[in-house]
């Protein structure tokens, strides 16, 4: 045991004797390189690219301690040719990446790594929810057709950056005049982050599957961006008022307001967890953005 002890702190002095400031330096570089490529695409689609990817190759490690020849070779063919393969599929992203350094937004966002992040408290969230299933309600009555979409684990940033940034505590009045007919906003979607109206005349993606030649085309984007990530997506049509919810893309129909109430409080503040474990679990999301 005193001779494995002894050969392992050799071991690691030996590393440190040549260890130089340059080595250093190369591994900070490094570093932030890899931060600032995540951070800036974050919140774009690649990154559930890159978890695939992820997975891949745990596969791949899988197949290979099993010794499975044939998985293995096409594994090998797969991971031979990733440069290749990423270049192709990151294509948007790094040229997202080669312009927000030219024109400095990687230099900021470095500046947010020792940002501390703000917990999200219980009672934030219900409000922001109560005041959607107003606005909701009370645009249903008056056929106000409205998009309002819950962002949850995965980040919206493509579908924020097609809109416009408010970031305001939301409100019954605010929401309303946002989709009220004739105000700039009012044609696209309103995204909710962390319990704040994020960002407003957003752009979704529309689902390619046939749906109800009665559904328009607020109904279709819902479908659409909830078959893309796992937000929660409102629509309250603007020819019947009906209200209805997306989810996986699955759209559920004419719900009540209690209705959509169980679905966002279920959601976003779910039962048998404890008030802390909820906040700790909003404060660890907001830190990821």
């Amino acid at each position: 045991m005193l001779n494995f002890l002894s050969d392992f702190l050799n071991r690691i002095l030996s590393v440190f004797s040549t260890f130089r400031f340059s080595d250093f330096l190369d591994i900070v570089i490094v570093a932030v390189i890899i931060y600032v490529c995540v951070r800036i695409i974050r919140e774009t689609r690649a990154m559930q690219l890159i978890k695939g990817i992820v997975f891949l190759a745990v596969i791949y490690l899988i197949v290979r301690l099993l010794d499975m020849e044939a998985s293995s070779y096409i594994f090998e063919s797969i991971f031979a040719n990733i440069l290749i393969i990423v270049a192709i599929l990151f294509a948007p992203e790094l040229r997202s990446i080669l312009e927000q350094i030219g024109k400095g937004t990687a230099r900021k966002s470095f500046k947010t790594l020792t940002h501390p992040g703000v917990a999200v408290g219980i009672a934030e969230i219900e409000d922001s929810i109560e005041a959607v299933i107003k606005a909701c309600s009370n645009m249903r009555d008056d056929k106000t057709g409205a998009l309002i979409v819950f962002e949850n684990q995965t980040l919206l940033g493509n579908v924020i950056d097609s809109g416009t940034v408010i970031n305001a505590k939301p409100s019954r009045a605010l929401i309303e005049n946002i989709f009220y007919p004739k105000t700039p906003l009012h044609d696209g979607a309103m995204v909710m982050r962390d319990g704040q109206v994020y960002a407003a005349g957003c752009i979704l993606p529309l689902t390619k599957k046939t749906v109800k030649s009665s559904l328009g085309t607020r109904h279709r984007a819902a479908i659409g961006l909830s078959e893309e990530s796992d937000a929660i997506v409102v629509v309250v049509s603007e020819e019947t008022g009906a209200i209805s919810v997306a989810k996986g893309g699955i759209l559920n129909n004419d719900i009540s307001d209690g209705d959509l109430r169980d679905i966002l409080m279920n959601e976003f503040l779910p039962n048998g967890s404890s008030s802390d474990d909820k906040i700790i679990s909003r404060l660890v999301r907001r830190m990821r953005k």
